[in-house]
């Protein structure tokens, strides 16, 4: 994986060989050392090596994207082909472009060289933790690897990014099993770059092991009513990816459909929430370090007690719509922690569910959201009292953010996110 400066440099050869004159392109070289368990017992020990290429060629207003896995010179050669043909047969726009000179630079992030011998022990540490203390879950999968990455990116405009980085990832998906009863499929996962911590104390892990077990004899909620929702830090971030897709991105308000498409600098959301794409954050382990439009990223606030301080625009949708565009690309997502703790914010729910997730169709434009609670338990009178099946919620994402009861002190973060517990109040929520 140490040649790719010189796959880059044959890259530029072939490229100007063609007679382009405008471009920015991306190589990567990735390995994967991946453990695969099934029930208590490891299956599965491989290494796998991937490499790929994407390319965007510019002939005047024309712009081409291409990409591919093959970073041969013949591979180049052909993508460069490709590129050179999408340009001359797309429409022209003046308004795809990239960044100006970012001068050059090198990432080093999460840590480069692997202690298998001590991940493997880690896995099997956590397959005995399970056995002996939720004997009722059953583990259907796991995976666990080392990715590594090397890239470069280069534009004609003199920007060259090169970037190192490799972490640890777990992800397991299980079910709950007593006798003849089962719960449905759950999951959870994260990617650390140390092997510090036990995995079965990282993220969230244990509270989903113990959800599902809790979740063996669920009950169905009775009637209709408005209520509060909890929603865990999985499920909030799902609904977060919902509300910034539907308000904010580059499409809604290149075609004018967000509910929030002139609302800059006013309040959208209840004060107690900060959102922010924060890159740099120690807790997230690799962060984003140059955009798809060849910026250096940038920490942007999206929203800000309460306030929306920007949309999430890249380049082409601020020059198409001549609103100011961020230096990221959306991911890296902390919400700032609030005052109360779970068990307080618990406490003062008369009527409503801990959410686990959520199942349903994507909202429409106007923001109205339904879909099926998954993996939760009813609240009543300031207690959790038992799990739920087949009950539906309904509401809607911009209402919901506006209204929200609490925010916990308790941020958890899987590596990618940094996220606490929210209750929205308002929230429909029917049974039979």
């Amino acid at each position: 994986m140490s040649e790719i400066r010189a796959i880059a440099d044959s890259f530029d050869a072939i490229l100007q060989s063609k007679n382009v004159e405008k471009y920015t392109y991306t190589l990567v070289q990735s390995e994967k050392q991946e453990l695969n368990v099934e029930g208590n017992s490891f299956k599965l020990m491989r290494t796998v090596f991937n490499n790929s290429g994407s390319l965007k060629v510019f002939r005047g207003a024309r712009m081409g994207s291409v990409s591919g896995n093959d970073i041969t010179e013949e591979g180049l050669a052909k993508l460069t082909d490709d590129g050179i043909a999408a340009a001359e047969s797309a429409e022209e726009d003046p308004c795809h472009d990239f960044a100006p000179d970012q001068g050059k630079d090198v990432f080093e992030q999460g840590v480069y060289e692997p202690d298998m011998d001590r991940f493997f022990e880690r896995i099997k540490e956590f397959l005995a933790t399970v056995e002996k203390e939720y004997p009722k879950i059953n583990i259907m999968m796991g995976i666990g690897s080392f990715d590594r990455n090397h890239w470069i990116s280069r534009t004609t405009n003199g920007t060259e990014f090169e970037g190192f980085s490799g972490y640890y990832q777990f992800g397991i998906e299980f079910s709950a099993i007593d006798g003849e009863k089962t719960t449905g499929i759950a999951g959870g996962g994260f990617v650390t770059k140390d092997l510090d911590t036990p995995f079965i104390d990282v993220y969230n892990v244990r509270r989903q092991l113990e959800d599902a077990q809790n979740s063996l004899c669920p009950e169905t909620v009775q009637g209709k009513f408005e209520g509060t929702v909890i929603m865990t830090p999985d499920c909030v971030t799902e609904f977060l990816s919902m509300l910034m897709s539907n308000y904010v991105s580059s499409n809604v308000i290149i075609d004018g459909t967000s509910q929030w498409l002139d609302k800059v600098g006013e309040k959208v959301a209840d004060e107690k929430l900060t959102v922010a794409l924060k890159p740099f954050d120690e807790r997230i382990v690799v962060g984003e370090r140059g955009t798809q439009d060849g910026f250096r990223t940038e920490e942007v606030t999206i929203i800000d007690h309460g306030v929306l301080k920007t949309h999430m625009l890249g380049l082409y949708a601020s020059n198409k719509t001549g609103r100011p565009m961020i230096k990221n690309t959306g991911r890296d997502v902390v919400v700032d922690a609030g005052d109360q703790t779970l068990e307080e914010l618990i406490a003062s729910v008369d009527h409503g569910l801990l959410m686990g997730g959520f199942s349903g169709g994507y909202p429409g434009t106007n923001g109205e959201f339904s879909g099926v609670a998954k993996n939760s338990f009813l609240i009543e009178n300031g207690k959790v009292k038992c799990a739920v099946m087949e009950t539906m919620v309904n509401g809607n994402l911009g209402a919901m953010f506006a209204n929200i009861r609490g925010i916990t002190k308790e941020q958890l973060c899987d590596g990618m996110t940094v996220v606490p517990y929210i209750a929205f109040d308002g929230i429909v929520i029917s049974g039979k």
